[in-house]
């Protein structure tokens, strides 16, 4: 799938969505938001910033470090500094442990549900029924007018926070101040007028932009202009994206009249999966034309010839791209895809040492672990190829064929070795979850 992967979010918050994952797109990420994330007092290794497959302009945070930023918000964004805004203020939910603090906010609003329901059924046994529905009703508004306004202090208090992490990170609150006032905009097209935020969950674009904009202004990096190389950077992955997510609409928004490398990655992209392969591989090749070496643009030209059918002309490219970024997991296991595709036995030692290289630097990709388990079943190594399936099942989470696979790992690996010991994880794990599945499907009965 290019060099954007799609993988089902199994238990995250964002279950229902997928992942998007790119290996320039997450360079991308990490390096506009590092600054951010020092600036928030956290540690750049321990926060993710995670891209999912959703239209919607959005981002948030769930349990753990973790920022989600939805590819309708990356699409949107006109530019790197707008996008750092808005990561500057999920930063803000994450140093405030607001994942966590929803749950207080939920409690007190629950806990003035319940005294309702007692008073109210009180009044009704005492005779007064209308009374006593009453009593109910506005305990269910003022619990609900808690909640929101629990959500909104907790809004307000990123927004603020996310200013002080631009500025110490000395990067300018211009584009913050932009993207507010392009949702305030779509505020205006889906005809929300209110003249205040009580009824809503979030403050007013309006409301916020008053609050941050002489914040922003009086801010020595106000003036500061967007450095222009991760405005480039920005710029490839916004248009790579959406050759992937919205070919159609890509080859409008870059015609072929445009000859920028942003124009020739968007085509690239569009042409491959509107099943163009000679179109693809010309828009490769005219990057490839700009920058040689570039790692990404050769993931690209080797992707284009593996999924159109090649494998065997992939593995060139991908072997250079892989030399050229060592530390990309992610091109590594494309590039063991393409060793493993050709049906060459004489590949599959290469591609077993790549890909066991690629799952040590970064074992969350199941497809790693997928095409892993060939090799291992390729040399008949029944119990590993079983152990590769359990991590790639446990990444997916399907549980109980997880579970299946750890205790056949299990059965053929020498007890006490790392990877007996790491079945015998998995299938705990596994375990715990097919019973915690149990128990869910008979409540819901």
């Amino acid at each position: 799938m290019l060099g954007l992967l799609l993988f089902f979010a199994a238990a995250q918050p964002a279950a229902a969505q997928s992942l998007l994952r790119d290996s320039e797109t997450e360079l991308m990420f990490r390096d506009i938001s590092n600054p951010l994330i020092s600036a928030a007092g956290l540690d750049p290794k321990s926060v993710k910033i995670v891209l999912l497959n959703d239209p919607e302009i959005n981002a948030f945070v769930a349990q753990g470090q973790i920022v989600y930023i939805h590819s309708g918000l990356l699409t949107a964004a006109d530019n790197v500094n707008q996008l750092q805004g808005v990561i500057a203020h999920e930063l803000g939910h994450v140093a405030g442990g607001h994942a966590i603090r929803i749950y207080d906010g939920a409690r007190q609003a629950t806990g003035i549900t319940i005294l309702s329901l007692l008073l109210g059924a009180a009044a009704i046994a005492a005779g007064a029924g209308d009374a006593g529905f009453g009593i109910i009703a506005a305990g269910q508004q003022a619990a609900l007018g808690n909640f929101l306004s629990f959500s909104r202090a907790q809004e307000s208090t990123a927004d603020l926070a996310g200013a002080s992490y631009l500025s110490k990170a000395g990067v300018t609150g211009k584009g913050s101040l932009e993207f507010f006032k392009k949702l305030q905009n779509q505020e205006y097209r889906l005809a929300i007028y209110s003249k205040d935020s009580y009824d809503r969950t979030h403050p007013l674009s309006s409301e916020r932009i008053q609050a941050l904009e002489q914040i922003y202004k009086k801010d020595p990096a106000w003036a500061k202009p967007i450095d222009p190389k991760l405005e480039a950077r920005f710029e490839r992955v916004k248009a790579k994206l959406l050759g992937y997510v919205t070919p159609k609409q890509a080859v409008t928004l870059y015609p072929e009249s445009n000859q920028s490398i942003p124009a020739h990655y968007a085509r690239a992209y569009a042409y491959h999966l509107g099943a163009y392969p000679d179109k693809a591989n010309a828009e490769a090749e005219a990057l490839l034309a700009t920058s040689p070496d570039d790692p990404f643009f050769l993931e690209l030209k080797g992707q284009i010839l593996l999924e159109g059918g090649h494998p065997k002309d992939a593995i060139a490219p991908l072997r250079k791209a892989v030399a050229q970024a060592p530390d990309q997991p992610m091109i590594a296991v494309t590039l063991g895809h393409a060793l493993i595709a050709s049906e060459d036995s004489k590949n599959f030692a290469e591609a077993k040492q790549v890909l066991k290289n690629a799952v040590n630097r970064d074992n969350d990709n199941p497809f790693a672990w997928l095409q892993l388990g060939i090799v291992y079943d390729h040399e008949g190594d029944e119990p590993r190829a079983a152990l590769a399936s359990a991590e790639q099942n446990n990444l997916e989470g399907k549980n109980k064929i997880a579970l299946a696979s750890a205790k056949m790992a299990m059965a053929g690996l020498p007890p006490g070795t790392p990877d007996y010991l790491r079945a015998q994880d998995i299938a705990m794990v596994s375990e715990e979850a097919v019973k915690k599945d149990k128990k869910k499907g008979a409540r819901d009965k």
